[in-house]
Order: structure tokens, then C-alpha cells, then sequence
């Protein structure tokens, strides 16, 4: 069974994650840090990790995330830790992250951060808005049905 792993505390798509995966009969867990509302579902399960524990969600996801996994986030290093153990990963603007492409991005997260500790004026992500939502639910829906024809469920 393809189960989507939610790196939850920020992220924005949870409502259409709980919809592709009702859908399509996808096992959900929402990882966080502290309570959050999900629906009652006994597909969708809530795991709260160590509050305050650097990365606590993160190593939670990544250390169970395999090739019949999706995982949602805006981490890069843990897309990249999910990456290597064969899972799916994708951000919430859509972006579907690949083994071709997330070293460029580990790169330019490492010197976005050296520029913003440097005190260059770097400026914040765009706001989220409803576009993103679309692109995200047609990469989610296009990452799972490809999966599943794979036979990965």
C-alpha cells in the first residue's frame, strides 16, 4: 500500500492530501510536532514526535519512508534522505523532487543560507496561492498513479 508521509507543522495542502488519498485509497500519516486536527479516518493517522527534539519529525520520516512512500515537504535534506531510500518525494507548490535535481537544490538551499548569514537581502518564498494548490494536487495525483502502475501498492 502507497503510504504519503506529511511533514505537517507547515504545511499548507494537508486538506488535499486527505482528499487524493481518500480518492485513491492512500494511507496517510501526518508527522508533527505538536496535536493537529486530521479527519477521522482510519486511513489517516496523526504521529506527534518529540516535541522540541531538532529534526525529531524529520528522522521520523525519513527512517521509515521506503520505495511505496511519498513524502511531502519543504525539507530538502529530507526529501533527499527519502530520495535515497526509494521513495517519492514532492514540496507543496508542486515542485516533484528527483535524484537528478536534489543536489542542485541542496546547493542552492547551502548558499541561500550563507548569503542570508552573510546579511544579504534574500527575501522569503512567493505566497502560496491557489495555483500552487492546483500544481501540487496534479503532481501528487501524477507521482501516485504512476506509482501504482508500477505496481508499488
Amino acid at each position: 500500500m502507497i503510504t504519503v508521509f506529511v511533514d505537517a507543522d507547515a504545511c499548507p495542502v494537508k486538506d488535499e492530501i486527505y482528499r487524493v488519498a481518500k480518492r485513491l485509497g492512500l494511507k496517510v500519516l501526518v508527522v508533527a510536532n505538536g496535536r493537529l486536527t486530521v479527519p477521522r479516518d482510519p486511513m489517516i493517522e496523526l504521529v506527534v514526535v518529540a516535541k522540541g527534539a531538532l529534526d525529531a519529525a524529520d528522522d521520523w520520516i525519513a527512517d521509515r519512508s521506503d520505495a511505496s512512500s511519498v513524502v511531502v515537504t519543504q525539507d530538502i535534506p529530507l526529501a533527499a534522505r527519502c530520495l535515497a531510500k526509494g521513495a517519492k518525494a514532492l514540496d507543496p507548490r508542486g515542485r516533484v523532487f528527483t535524484d537528478e535535481a536534489i543536489g542542485d537544490a541542496l546547493a542552492t538551499r547551502e548558499l541561500m543560507a550563507q548569503l542570508r548569514d552573510m546579511g544579504a537581502v534574500t527575501g522569503g518564498p512567493a505566497p502560496f496561492e491557489a495555483r500552487d494548490r492546483s500544481r501540487f494536487l496534479q503532481s501528487l495525483d501524477t507521482v501516485v498513479q504512476k506509482m501504482l502502475k508500477e505496481g508499488k501498492s
